[in-house]
This record gives structure tokens, C-alpha cells and sequence, in this order.
């Protein structure tokens, strides 16, 4: 039954979900409700905590179709479970996209086979359920409205702001996304959807499709407040202030109290703005007025909230911020994207072809796909700054999305919902309360027994027993591991670093590999012309710096320059792409643009017009000897008007448009784009033989190279036939004009900062949308790619008739023998023999998008092969940036991405440290926001994190011992029927912990990366070893002090007149304490010299794990940290040399001898002493170096950096505690490390340069490719 009806939902997608089906239970419910009587409502906490027991305790399982609840099951690494409840609205009808006018009143129409999402009424009625409309009114409205037809039940259930219906046809629940779902035509977007929709269809699929808002609800202070009380630690918080008033302990539970109110009104305090925050930027474009057409050719203006996917809006010329995503199906807009891709630069978005009216009909009429057809679409939250019209036509788009469905829906979920953060120092962190709480159980199983033999009343065993506990598990804990993230939050913000995800700061600690994106990241924004070189007669010219020339003004070469773009005014500004723009400006040429007035008093289109200025044009010839119509001979007024504009599109990366000069009838196209594609589109006999190596040339230099290409049309293709003609009849048998070379420079900070990354053994890595041999030649230029490293090139082709999928491997350029450095590296073999350095030649591999998705869909084993070394990956769209970096986390990188916000959203916020460089509204998606656009900002954020990572693993050991310590002082005095005075719990938990913990965090980052990581989990050889052998020092010295006091000759057991100091001035203390009786017997000799002892052990072990270098500032350049210690420290020393009475009696201690005070003293030394020793000596320079050797990227051939001098001492070191600690060969732990040391010893890797690799099962080795030898 479990496996038999359980559903997936998401198949494939991020959100994929597990799910199964249940109905409500009344004799379960009656029992769970019986048992959270009977455990005071914790039983009602544990259920709210752990949703499927919640579910499994009060339902019973039943199918999906039938099912009250739903428990749902992440299928990713988190195994998360969600409950929902399922809902039942009538509607008039099944389906959202059926017309209700032609419905006809048959039951069966409800359920006919197009209309997947319903269930037939009887059936359903009769399993319990009352059914009711979702949305009240409106749908019985409906219902009387359409009065003859059979109501018809959908079930529902809605999951992070998503609704699932139930589908008939699948069996399953499922999403309405809009539009789409209908897998509509382009054809079918013109002639039947832009219509557009009656009052009467519009309300009925708003049933299905809701409301059109992305409505971020701000939760009230009092939602905020309980969900945050209910946070387990908060109970287990209020457990112990209850336990604590019982037994009397009144200032510590207050301050308690205090400190837990202070930290759940900072916590209330973040989350509030955060929701505030995002409300706000999602509520501008929320609500807004919209002018709808109706089918009669009505315009109506409704609100947006009321818009749903087949309405057919007006775009507004003076533009405005899109409410929905639509699909433009006439006219021309200008959007500004940045708030969904971080581009700033608006682009032009034109009409949806329509395949109908072109030539090729039916065979070009593909379904509407927002992914493929985005240039046409208009994206919900976008700012649509004007928009262009001709003769009187409306501009008019068909909305296609609405509410959450839509892109900025998509990006608000991504925030409201996030992944939650996997990290291995959270998880440790539970599993070390866990053994905390082992221990406390012994404890309490300790003191009851001792309890009952002693006698002692049953509540005070009660209270005492379950005492341990409290002091065990420090309720303290989170608010001290907090305060170092936020501390670190605040560095950050300070160097110009704005976080929305505080848990990231650690794990950014753990970095490992940082990905970068090229352009505005690693090099400039923009493009400078560096030149050009024109071809005539199928040959290069010599390349010319520009083509602002008085000869050239009126070749097809400068007219291609000055027409082949998607420029426009804005406000009389030119906007546009950057390339488009260095491109048109170096023509030198001059832009106009029809206004609005002309457009729309005239029957033609007023087109956008280029001209050159006047001082290009040669002066007017008088007789002309030559009488060709050809274009550089025409008059003085020379315009050239842009009358179609095919977009640049990154699948064909190349744009085309359609030109016409004035005073020619013949139109021309011109064509730009990637040079490979123009060349292949041009007539053979124009393309220079010595095409690719010039193009290789430059290149391989680093230049962005655009080709150009022109052609003369058909006399037969009037306007109207161009308006209408699709792109690839007019892009084919194309004249190749020549290329124009742009240089994109890097930025000035990049190569110091990969050098420093190099150094401290984090890989880089190129993610970029540019050509491969440009991509490769800046690598290089920056340091990625040292000069004498291989670079082997994949080249990956799908199956084609017949044949499988393969690889070509081509060595980019090999590099020199003569200059091959020389590498230390340890390989895995060798770890507990190194001899000598080892040479090695170093590889990276290179390969564009197209090859990722091949070897990703083909060779799945291959990828985490290349993934070890891949280093430049060009061409990449941006889901494959987010597959990419989902590559190196499998094989347990920890991947950081530093990108400019454009195109990386995805990417940013999937790394385990994404830093956008933008502040456009797109960041919102990545945990880090860089003020300084450059990539500096690397460094310092791996630092930071270090540096915090390094404070919780600080903070967590002290915690841990300060537990540790009062319990084993609790412990000792217990078995002396005493405990410590509520007052001295008060000094020890507020004046000493709260002060170090608050001040030890602060500690600011080490100055430079060192090429060692912090570990990254608790649970890890060195971390426990300190942490153990402090607790061994401290249970040492508090039972030798415990055992000691005791053979002192002056000791007795103490009561109120007890003298053993001989000072007369105690007689009136005495005479106080007489008439109080000390029922907790706390005053007492034990008591005293424990208090002592453990309080000074609190400063030994604060000082000992207070660790500065290498990854944060030494503890003395903490000066709070000091201050506070030496206070502490000074105020301790003073009150145990020179006994104050009104201190002593507010501590409850008693008066001690002053020898057994210097004995005291000296044992606190020899402590202090052993600490430090084990601490720094024993751990940091034998134990550590070892460990963190073992971390070194480098030793497992994983691109190392060129070694120090100070890396041959550690070398040595090394060796020298490898050949003690591990005789045996040391397993990494990494699955990068072990695929290295598996390729170290292939001797088919690296595949040679005449190798292919083809996809072919063969399962005697389990292997899914083979290389075979090219002849």
C-alpha cells in the first residue's frame, strides 16, 4: 500500500515531492487529544515539530484521489515533510481554458477527457466532505448564472502559495501555470486568443488561477512570536526558568528570561523587516489600473488582480510596470529587465511572429514557450518604458502567466521558501547537544540514586535530578552562537557587503572553488572597438583601427555597422547594448526615430532612420560617369530606414534586420552574430579561405569578434510581405561583409585576486556566455590558466543517424616543453613516503554549452571527471551555470559564484556562497550583495567567513566546557548533599560566561587568505581531542581540589560558627548567619575552594579556545575580550587574597585559611599551564598540521599552487607525522579527492589529442562510454 499509491509531484523539478494520502481519523484524533491532556500539551509541541507523526497519529491512509490531507516528502538531500489539507470548491465546470457558452448541460462534458482537472459531483459527496466554493461568492455566482449545468467538484490542496489540482487524466495532483498548459500555437496566439475574453470567462478562471498578485503577507508580531517561541530551544528555555522559580533560583531565571526576550525581539525584529522588505518590492507593480480588450472590441479598464492567462492587455506608450507575463502580439516595447536578470541596459521586445501569414506556414507554427519565444515576452515586474505603434494600432499583448506562476512569482517563492542551508557544523552541532544530553542523563540517573540513599525529600530529588540537565545543556547556546554571525554581518557591511542570509557567512569558511562569470565581473563592462577588417572579393583586407572614414561612409560594411542593432531613444538618449552601442558610435552615424504623431498619422510605417553625418559625405558629384544603382553612389541624401528587426537570439547568436535606402526599391538585409554561424550562412565564394585562422588569431588574443554579412533582396518582397516573413528565409545565402574586433579589458583588481586565491588553494573557475577561444585567452590573461598549462578542448556531438553520442578531444595549444613547471605534489600513494617533488604537467579542460548538455545527458560519469579539471566553460545559458555548479557540489566541492547578476540568478543562489556584483533588484535571489563591483570582494568574504566559522567552533567548545565544568562542580558537591548558591550560578553564568562569549566573538579576520580551511563540522579528530582533554584537565583539578580540601588538618564540616581564619570580625557574621538556616547547604568548604577553582577554569579554557591566527586577528588586538578578561580575572584574584564581607556573604562563600589560598592558587596555575600546553602545543602544531595537510587541495592533484619555502618545511613536517600518525594509507574524504587519486593512475586520462570518446554501454565494468583511437 505505501509504495503502491505513492504519488510524485514536480517530477523533475526542483520542488519534487513525494506524496500520500490520508483521511481524518475520529478515535485517533479522540486518543491524541486524550494524550495531550495527560503530557500538559507537550505531546501538541511534538506533533507541531514533527509533521509526519502528526499526520500518521491522527489519519488513516487512503488513496490520493480520496485523501483530507496530503503528507508531502522532499525528495533532495533534506528529506523535509510538509501536511496539507485538501479543499473542495464547486465550479460550474472542469477545465479553466473550456468556454462556457458552448458547455453543453451533459454530465459527461465534465469530465471529458480535455478537461483533466475535476472529479464527477456524486462520487465525491458521498466521502465525507462538504464541499464549498474557494472563494465564496464568486463561484455560487457562476453556479446560478450557468444554472443548468452540473456543478462539478475540484479538490485542491495549496503548497507554498502554489495550488495543486487534482488531474483525472494523471491521476495525480498538478500545477496551473497558465496559457501554456494549453500547449497553444504561435498561429493560435494570433487568431484565436487575441481576441481576447468575456466578463463571464474571465471569472471563471480566476476560480482556478486566483487572484493576480504575488502576495508577500506580512505575518503579525503575534504569528511571528509563537512560531518563534516554539522553537525547541525556547521550551527546553522555559523548562528550566520553571525548575529554576521552583527551586528558588529567582535572578538567574530572570536574567534568563531577559536574555531570551532580547534575542526573540532581535530575531522578530530581522525576520519582520525581511518580509517588509519584500512586500514592499513586490507591491509596486501589484496593484495597478489595466485597459483589457473584450471580444467585442470593447476596451474595458480593470484592476490587474482581476487578469487572467488569455486576457489581451494594452500596453500603455508611456509605458509601465508589466503586472503579469505577456506575450507581445502587436507592436514593438521597450523593457528594462534588470529586475529580473540584474541587466540594466533596456531591450527591445517585439511582436510574436505569426507563422500563418508567413511563407513557410505551418512548418515554422511551434507551441508558445516563454523560455524560447522570451524575446517577445513581457515579464511580470519589468518596467515597459515605451512602446511603439503604427497607424493607430493598439500595442496589445495576451497574458500568459499571472500571480506566482510568473517569473518575479517564481523569484519571490525562491525567497520565501528557501532550500534550507545544509551545513555539516549545524548538524554536528545537534549531535553534540545530543551527547551533552547523554552525559546529562547520567547525571540525573546519578543524583536521584544518590538522593534516595541519602534520603533526601522527593522534591527535591525531583528538582535537583532534573537541575543537571539545565546546567548540562546551556540554554544560553544560541544566542552565543548567533552573536559571532551577526558580528561577521556587521564586518561585512562595513566593507561594503550586504548579506540576507546570515547562516551562509559559515559555510563561506568552507570555499573551496569559486566560479566567476566573465563579462562585468572578470573584465570590464563594456567593449572597446579595437578594429576592423573588412573583406572584398573573398579576401581580408588589412585591418583598419575604425571605420570612420570619408572612403568608407558608404560601403555595405558601415551601413551593416550603423543598421544591425536594437538601439533606441530613450528620453533622446541612445539606450541599447553595450556592443551595439561602441559599434554604432564608432560609425560616427546619426539616429532618428519616428514620434509618436508620425506614427500614427501614417498609413506606412515611419521607420527608424540612420544617417551619416554631413561632414562624411563627399561633396555632390555633378555628372556621375557611372550609372549603377549601386549604394555608395546615391546623392547627398543619404538615409538608410530599419524596417524589420529580427532580435538578437542567444540559441542562434546572430541578429538580422531588413533595410531599405532611401530612394531604392530593393530592400537590403544585414545580418550580424557569432562568426562561426554568419560564415555559415554565407555564400561559400565570399568567405576568406584563411577565415579561421584569422578568427583564431584574434581570439586566441582575447579580442570579442563579430562578423557582418549583407544581402540584396528580391524586388518581390514588398513591406508588407517583409512584416510578416520569418528569419530564415531572409538569413540564408548571405554576403560576408567582414569583422569588427572588440577588446573587453579586465578589470584591474582580477589577476591580483585569483593570484590570491591560487595561493590559498581555492580553484577558479570561467562560467561565461562568450566564445570559447576568447573565454580561454582571458583565463590566461588573468592567471587562471597558467601559460604553460594544456588546455584540452571537449568537443561533444549529439547521436546522429545512428551513430551514438561522442566526444573529440583537441588540445587548444600546446604548450612549450622547455618551460613545464615544475609541481610539488603529494599524490595519495605517496602520502607516508615523500621522497622528492614529483613533476607533473597540468591540464584544464575547456567546452561550451552545447558539449555540457551533451556530456551531461550522454556520459554522466564523465562529467565529475571533467568537472576536476574543467576551468573554462564558455557559451553557457543559464540553467546550465545552475547545473554546473550542482556538478561540483556532487563531487563535494563547496562552490562559491561571483557574477554581475545578469543571467546568474539561478547560479548565485544555488553556490553555497553566491556574490552578486549588481545591486539591481535580480540580487535580491543571491545570499551576498557586493557595493565595490569588482571581485575583490571574494577574498574578503571567504575571509570573514573563515574567520566566523572559526568563532563558532570557538564559542561551541567553550560553551561545552562551561557546561562541563559546572556539572562536574554540581556533581561533586551533590555527593555532599550541597550545591552551588544561586548567586554564585548568577556571577559565574551572567559576569563571567555572558561577557567572554560576547566579547571572544569579536575577533576581526586574519589580513590574507591562507592556503589551509578551517574544518568544517564539530565532529572532526582535533576538535574532539581539544575539547576532551580540556575536559579531562578541569575533572582533574576540581576532584584534586575537591579530595584536598577535605585532608586539610584545619577542616571541619562547616557550620555558621566556624572560625578556621581566626579573625574576630567574622564573630558578627556568625552571629547573622545563626538565626538563617542554609537548607541547600551551600555553605561549605567544598563549595568555596570549587567556586574558586572552576571559576578561574572558565577564564583558562575562554583564553585557550580564543584562537586567532591564521584565520582570525590574534585575542590581543580584542580588546574588549581583554578587558573583560583581565577584569574578571583581577576581581577573582582580589576576592580570594583579600576576602571582602558583603561580597563574600552575596556569593555564599566562607572563609578559608589563607595557605590553603596560595594552594588554590597554585593549582589554578598548574591548570592554567596543562591547558595551554595540550592546546597549543600538542594540538595546534602536531595534530592540526596533519589534518589540515590532509585538506590540501594540492596534495590530491587538484591544480595546485606553485610551491613556498615554507611549503617544503611543512612538506618535511608533514611526512615526519604522517609516517607516525598513519602507517597506513590515508582515504580522503572528498569525493574530488578520490576521483583524483583514481585518474592519477588511469593511464587513458587526460584522453590524448586524437581521441574520441563515444557513448556505449557496456555493462561487464558498469562504464557508459569507451575511447576509441582515431586512424
Amino acid at each position: 500500500m505505501e509504495k503502491k499509491d505513492l504519488k510524485v509531484l514536480n517530477k523533475g523539478e526542483e520542488e519534487e515531492m513525494e506524496l500520500q494520502g490520508y483521511r481524518l481519523c475520529r478515535w485517533r484524533l479522540a486518543l491524541v487529544g486524550l494524550g495531550v491532556l495527560c503530557t500538559g500539551g507537550f505531546l501538541l509541541l511534538l506533533l507541531y515539530w514533527m509533521p509526519e507523526w502528526c499526520v500518521k497519529s491522527t489519519c488513516t491512509r487512503t488513496t490520493a484521489r480520496d485523501a483530507e490531507v496530503v503528507l508531502m516528502r522532499s525528495t533532495d538531500e533534506f528529506r523535509r515533510w510538509f501536511l496539507a489539507r485538501v479543499r473542495v470548491m464547486l465550479a460550474p465546470g472542469s477545465n479553466p481554458f473550456h468556454s462556457l457558452d458552448t458547455q453543453t448541460t451533459s454530465p459527461s462534458s465534465s469530465s471529458s477527457p480535455s478537461c483533466p482537472f475535476s472529479s464527477p459531483a456524486s462520487p465525491s459527496l458521498a466521502n465525507g466532505h462538504t464541499p464549498h466554493p474557494s472563494d465564496g461568492s464568486p463561484a455560487q455566482e457562476l453556479i446560478r448564472r450557468f444554472g443548468d449545468y452540473q456543478p462539478t467538484q475540484i479538490r485542491y490542496f495549496t503548497f507554498h502559495s502554489t495550488k495543486y489540482y487534482w488531474n483525472d487524466e494523471l491521476q495525480n495532483f498538478g500545477v496551473l501555470i497558465g496559457l501554456e498548459d494549453l500547449q497553444v500555437s504561435c498561429s493560435t496566439l494570433h487568431s484565436e486568443q487575441s481576441e481576447g475574453l468575456t466578463r463571464n470567462q474571465q471569472e471563471y478562471r480566476r476560480l482556478f488561477f486566483g487572484v493576480n498578485e504575488i502576495a508577500v503577507k506580512v505575518p503579525s508580531v503575534f504569528k511571528l512570536l509563537i512560531k518563534e517561541v516554539l522553537n525547541p530551544f525556547y521550551i527546553f528555555q522555559l523548562f528550566s526558568v520553571i525548575l529554576w522559580s521552583a527551586d528558588e533560583y529567582y535572578y538567574y531565571a530572570v536574567a534568563i528570561v531577559f536574555m531570551s526576550v532580547i534575542s526573540i525581539a532581535t530575531s522578530l525584529y530581522t525576520i519582520k523587516k525581511q518580509y517588509i522588505m519584500l512586500h514592499d518590492m513586490v507591491a509596486t507593480h501589484s496593484i495597478v489600473r489595466v485597459s483589457v480588450c473584450r471580444t467585442n472590441n470593447d476596451i474595458e479598464e480593470i484592476l490587474s488582480t482581476d487578469l487572467v492567462p488569455g486576457d489581451v492587455i494594452v500596453i500603455p506608450s508611456n509605458g509601465t510596470i508589466m503586472p503579469c507575463d505577456a506575450v507581445l502580439v502587436s507592436g514593438t516595447c521597450i523593457v528594462n529587465e534588470s529586475m529580473l536578470t540584474g541587466e540594466s541596459v533596456p531591450v527591445t521586445k517585439t511582436n510574436l511572429p505569426n507563422p500563418a501569414q508567413g511563407e513557410r506556414g505551418e512548418e515554422a507554427d511551434s507551441a508558445y514557450n516563454t523560455e524560447e519565444h522570451k524575446r517577445h515576452t513581457l515579464f511580470c515586474g519589468t518596467n515597459v518604458i515605451q512602446t511603439r505603434f503604427y497607424t493607430g494600432e493598439l500595442v496589445k499583448a495576451v497574458v500568459v502567466r499571472t500571480g506566482f506562476s510568473t517569473a518575479k512569482g517564481q523569484l519571490v517563492r525562491s525567497i520565501l521558501y528557501p532550500k534550507p542551508t545544509d551545513f555539516k557544523l549545524y548538524r554536528d552541532a545537534y549531535l553534540f547537544l545530543l551527547c551533552l544530553v547523554a552525559v546529562a542523563g547520567i547525571g540525573f540517573v546519578y543524583s536521584i540514586v544518590l538522593s534516595i540513599m541519602n534520603e533526601v525529600p522527593a522534591k527535591t530529588i525531583i528538582i535537583e535530578s532534573l537541575d543537571i540537565i539545565t546546567i548540562t545543556v546551556p540554554p544560553a547556546l544560541p544566542a552565543a552562537m548567533t552573536a559571532g554571525i551577526v558580528y561577521a554581518q556587521r564586518r561585512l557591511k562595513h566593507i561594503g557587503i550586504f548579506c540576507i542570509s546570515p547562516q551562509r557567512i559559515n559555510i563561506c569558511g568552507q570555499i573551496n572553488l569559486v566560479c566567476f562569470d566573465k563579462t562585468g565581473t572578470l573584465t570590464e563592462d563594456g567593449l572597446d572597438l579595437w578594429g576592423v577588417q573588412r573583406v572584398e572579393n573573398g579576401s581580408f583586407h588589412l585591418s583598419e583601427e575604425n571605420a570612420y572614414k570619408e572612403n568608407l561612409v558608404k560601403s555595405q560594411f558601415v551601413a551593416c555597422m550603423a543598421t544591425c542593432h536594437s538601439l533606441t531613444k530613450i528620453e533622446g538618449q541612445l539606450s541599447g547594448d553595450p556592443l551595439d552601442l561602441k559599434m554604432f558610435e564608432a560609425t560616427g552615424w546619426i539616429l532618428e526615430e519616428a514620434t509618436e504623431e508620425e506614427t500614427s498619422l501614417h498609413n506606412r510605417i515611419m521607420p527608424t532612420v540612420v544617417r551619416p553625418p554631413k561632414q562624411l559625405l563627399p561633396p555632390e558629384p555633378a555628372v556621375s560617369p557611372e550609372q549603377d544603382m549601386e549604394l555608395y553612389e546615391l546623392s547627398s541624401s543619404y538615409e538608410i530606414g530599419i524596417v524589420r528587426q529580427f532580435p538578437f537570439s542567444s540559441a542562434l547568436q546572430r541578429m538580422s534586420v531588413v533595410a531599405r535606402l532611401l530612394g531604392e526599391k530593393r530592400m537590403d538585409a544585414y545580418m550580424k552574430g557569432a562568426p562561426e554561424v554568419v560564415a555559415s550562412l554565407c555564400k561559400k565564394d565570399t568567405v576568406p579561405e584563411n577565415f579561421a585562422e584569422v578568427l583564431e588569431g584574434y581570439t586566441k588574443q582575447g579580442f570579442r569578434v563579430i562578423a557582418l554579412a549583407h544581402r540584396r533582396l528580391e524586388s518581390k518582397l514588398t513591406w508588407h510581405k517583409v512584416q510578416n516573413v520569418s528569419r530564415d528565409p531572409i538569413e540564408t545565402n548571405m554576403e560576408f561583409l567582414g569583422l569588427i574586433i572588440m577588446q573587453n579589458k579586465l578589470k584591474a583588481e582580477t589577476p591580483g585576486v585569483l593570484q590570491d586565491l591560487h595561493q590559498a588553494h581555492i580553484r577558479t573557475v570561467m562560467v561565461t556566455g562568450d566564445n570559447m577561444l576568447t573565454a580561454i585567452s582571458v583565463a590566461r590573461d588573468c592567471g587562471m590558466i597558467p601559460p604553460q598549462d594544456t588546455v584540452i578542448i571537449a568537443d561533444a556531438l549529439l547521436p546522429h543517424d545512428g551513430h551514438a553520442a561522442k566526444i573529440t578531444w583537441r588540445y587548444a595549444d600546446k604548450p612549450s616543453k622547455a618551460s613545464r613547471l615544475e609541481e610539488v605534489n603529494i599524490s595519495l600513494e605517496d602520502v607516508c613516503h615523500v621522497d622528492e617533488p614529483k613533476t607533473q604537467e597540468l591540464y584544464h579542460f575547456a567546452m561550451n554549452g552545447k558539449s555540457f548538455g551533451v556530456i551531461a545527458e550522454h556520459f554522466p560519469d564523465m562529467l565529475q571527471k571533467l568537472v576536476l579539471h574543467g576551468t573554462v566553460f564558455a557559451r553557457m545559458a543559464p540553467d546550465q551555470k545552475t547545473q554546473l555548479i550542482e556538478a561540483l557540489q556532487g563531487v563535494d566541492y563547496f562552490v562559491g559564484m561571483c557574477g554581475d547578476g545578469a543571467n546568474d540568478c539561478g547560479a548565485l543562489k544555488r553556490a553555497h556562497g553566491g556574490i552578486s556584483l549588481s545591486e539591481l533588484e535580480a540580487s535580491v535571489a543571491s545570499p551576498f550583495t557586493s557595493r565595490t563591483p569588482n571581485i575583490s570582494c571574494v577574498p574578503s568574504l571567504i575571509r570573514e567567513g573563515r574567520a566566523a566559522l572559526i568563532t563558532s567552533f570557538c564559542v561551541f567548545k567553550f560553551m561545552a566546557l562551561y557546561s562541563i565544568i559546572q556539572y562536574i562542580s554540581v556533581t561533586l558537591l551533590y555527593s555532599i548533599l550541597s550545591n552551588l548558591g544561586d548567586f554564585q550560578f548568577l556571577f559565574i553564568d551572567i559576569a563571567i560566561i555572558l561577557l567572554i562569549v560576547f566579547t571572544m566573538s569579536l575577533n576581526p579576520a586574519w589580513k590574507e587568505l591562507v592556503s589551509r580551511r578551517p574544518p568544517s563540522g564539530l565532529i572532526s579528530g582535533p576538535l574532539l581531542f581539544s575539547v576532551l582533554t580540556q575536559i579531562l584537565i578541569c575533572l582533574g583539578f576540581q576532584t584534586i581540589t575537591f579530595l584536598w580540601v577535605r585532608q586539610q588538618p584545619w577542616y571541619t564540616v562547616w557550620m555558621p560558627l566556624t572560625d578556621v581564619c581566626n579573625l574576630t570580625s567574622h564573630i558578627n557574621v556568625s552571629d547573622h548567619n545563626d538565626t538563617e538556616v542554609d537548607d541547600h547547604n551551600i555553605q561549605n568548604f567544598e563549595n568555596t575552594s570549587l567556586f574558586y577553582v572552576s571559576s578561574f577554569q572558565y577564564l583558562i579554557v575562554a583564553i585557550v579556545f580564543s584562537k586567532g591566527k591564521p584565520f582570525r586577528q590574534p585575542s590581543y588586538k580584542n580588546w574588549p575580550f581583554v578587558l573583560s578578561a583581565i577584569s574578571l580575572y583581577f576581581f577573582l584574584l582580589f576576592i580570594m587574597f583579600h576576602p571582602v564581607e558583603s561580597i563574600d556573604e552575596f556569593l555564599e562563600i566562607v572563609c578559608v585559611p589563607f595557605e590553603w589560598r596560595v594552594k588554590l592558587f597554585l593549582i589554578i596555575l598548574v591548570n592554567a599551564v596543562a591547558s595551554v600546553l595540550v592546546e597549543t602545543f600538542i594540538l595546534d602544531i602536531i595534530l592540526w598540521k596533519l589534518v589540515f595537510s590532509r585538506d590540501k587541495q594540492g596534495n590530491f592533484g587538484v591544480t595546485p599552487a606553485a610551491p613556498t619555502p615554507q611549503g617544503f618545511i611543512d612538506l618535511r613536517a608533514y611526512k615526519c607525522i604522517s609516517r607516525l600518525c598513519c602507517p597506513s594509507k590515508m582515504t580522503p574524504k572528498a569525493r574530488y579527492m578520490h576521483l583524483a587519486q583514481e585518474l592519477s593512475v588511469d593511464p587513458d586520462w587526460p584522453p590524448k589529442p586524437t581521441t574520441t570518446t563515444e557513448a556505449k554501454p557496456r555493462p561487464e565494468n558498469g562504464s557508459t562510454y569507451q575511447i576509441i583511437i582515431n586512424s
